[in-house]
Formats: structure tokens, sequence, C-alpha cells
């Protein structure tokens, strides 16, 4: 029988969804639903959706919050962790200052951690994943955009205004001329992730007058996937190849300047392109390591993630953790 306040509430929320949990507070994930996001109205209805969800849950497996130590959650956007507000999460059409941090404390009368999701996810890998707990670890996460989060000393890396881990704008190719959502030029997040590589597959496909499956669509005007191209590239189509390389070339070279600016123990890769595997691992490894100040070779290991989308849940609940040990 589990004792009291032995359990933690976690929450990853994103633009479509909102995934709960209940986790015991070693990291094990007892039960696990998701919510709607519902962004009309200036996304008011998002924290008083997720509270009816908790009260629902909590009433259907009789739970109190007697049994809660607190409630963990991550957010896109700009997050103060001090604060417990997010301003910025324009996916959630949360444009204006939030006060989620007051809301939950009103409703439940719990202590409420609120941090970034990106850092959260890295977190979880950290502490449960393949960073095997290791106490200095960054987490690249490459979706539709290059996301980061930095662990040094086994905790969260928030910088002077909590923006800490925005990797994917760091410059990498300022001649490339491909623009970032951002309206930089040559962001990492414009050139090595799932966009980048179809950034780059749409400008290199110009040029090349091989035979190619792959450009044969692209001139088709068929519609690709970044899992297209890689799987394309494993199966030796040349220019598919010639794109990943690239691809893995910028990513490499990003991931070493992470090397030579924190040393840590590893860098993990994850999301969506991350499904590429250890096909992907071994090719941004090698490229990391041809830009790694010589000192440093060798002391950095590349891994895949391996939780999936519970890597947010348990960062989440690790927040509660670590805050009752501060606090």
């Amino acid at each position: 029988m589990m004792t009291t306040k032995d359990k933690i509430i976690a929450i990853d929320l994103g633009g479509t969804s909102a995934k709960l949990a209940i986790v015991s507070t070693n990291g094990e994930i007892l039960q696990k639903w998701s919510v709607n996001t519902v962004v009309l109205n200036g996304g008011k209805a998002i924290v008083p959706n997720l509270i009816e969800s908790i009260q629902e849950r909590m009433d259907l497996y009789q739970l109190t919050t007697e049994d809660f130590l607190g409630i963990g959650m991550g957010s896109p956007g700009t997050v103060n962790h001090i604060d417990l507000t997010v301003i910025g999460a324009y996916n959630l059409n949360w444009v204006e200052t939030q006060n989620v941090g007051e809301q939950f404390s009103q409703a439940f009368k719990l202590p409420f951690y609120l941090d970034n999701d990106a850092n959260i996810a890295a977190l979880g890998e950290q502490r449960h994943g393949s960073g095997d707990n290791a106490s200095d670890v960054v987490m690249v996460t490459l979706g539709t955009g290059v996301g980061g989060g930095i662990i040094v000393d086994g905790q969260i890396v928030h910088g002077n205004s909590g923006a800490a881990g925005e990797i994917g704008h760091m410059t990498i190719d300022k001649d490339s001329g491909i623009a970032c959502t951002c309206g930089k030029i040559g962001c990492l997040e414009a050139l090595a992730s799932a966009t980048g590589l179809m950034n780059l597959t749409r400008e290199y496909s110009e040029e090349y007058s091989g035979d190619s499956e792959i450009k044969q669509r692209i001139d088709n005007g068929d519609e690709l996937t970044a899992k297209d191209i890689f799987e394309a590239s494993e199966q030796h189509d040349m220019f598919a190849k010639h794109v990943v390389e690239q691809f893995g070339e910028y990513l490499g070279l990003g991931c070493s300047h992470i090397v030579n600016m924190l040393n840590p123990s590893k860098i993990i890769l994850g999301g969506g392109v991350a499904q590429a595997g250890e096909y992907l691992r071994e090719l941004v490894a090698r490229h990391c390591d041809n830009y790694i100040f010589p000192a440093l070779k060798g002391k950095t290991e590349i891994v895949i993630a391996s939780l999936g989308n519970d890597a947010a849940l348990l960062g989440a609940a690790e927040l509660v953790n670590d805050g009752k040990l501060v606090g």
C-alpha cells in the first residue's frame, strides 16, 4: 500500500493536446490521459480545463490532495519558473502573460512547479532515460523546429531571463540564404530540423542532375517528409544521401559548439527526426567530432532519446521532487 503524499500530478501542455499523468515519487507513471487544448478566446479555457480534468481523475481514483506531493507542468512559450507565468506561447494563443501557477494553487492548495517544455523533457531523459542520470546533459529536440534543454550539475539551466537552451537559433551558416522563422539567416533550426531538412532538399534539388527517386518526386510536386528523405538516403538514393550528409554536418557542427561550451557527458537527440535512430546518431557524431576542440574529443557521447512522450511527464514530476528537496 502506497503511503500518503507519494504521488505527483504531471502535465505536458502542447498546442493540440495536454498529456497528464499521476506519477509516483520514484518516477513510475501510474495513470496517463490527455485533454484537448482549446486555444479559442486567447486560450482562456486551457488552465480551467486542465484543473477540471485533474479533479475528475482524483474523484475517479478516490484520491485527495493529501495523496499528492505537488503538481509539475511543462509549457511552450517563455516561462518564468519563479513567478509561474507563461507569455508568448503562440500555439496556445497565449500572447499576454498567463498566471498559470496562481490558478493551480487556488484550485488545489498544492505546491506547483512550472518550466519550459523542452527543459522538462531534458530533465526526464536525464533522470530516467538515455541520460543515465549523468549530471551534465544537453537534449536537442528535432521536430518542426530545434529545441534544447541544458542540465548542469543535475539542474535545469535557465539563464538570466529564463531563455537558456535556444539551441535552434545559434547561427550555423550565415551564407546559406535560408531564413529561419525568427527572421535570421542560417539558424540551426532552419537547416537541421524536419523543416530544415526539407529546406535543404528543395535548395539542392535545383542544381542536382543525377538519377534520384527523391529528386523526381520533388520535380513532380509530391509531398515529402523528413522520414522519406532519411529512408531514401539509407537505401542509397545519391541525392538524398547528399542532403542528409549536409544536414548531419550542420547538426554535428551545432553539437560541437555545445560540446566546446558546456563539456556535457551526453547530448541526447530527441523529437520526430530522432526516429531515424542509429543512422542519425552515427552521422551527427561523426560530423560533431570534426569540429570539437582536441582536448574534448571522446568526452561527450551522442545518444538517441529513449522515453518518447513520457520524457516531459517524468521531467514535470521531477520538478516537484526537486522543489520539495529545496523547499
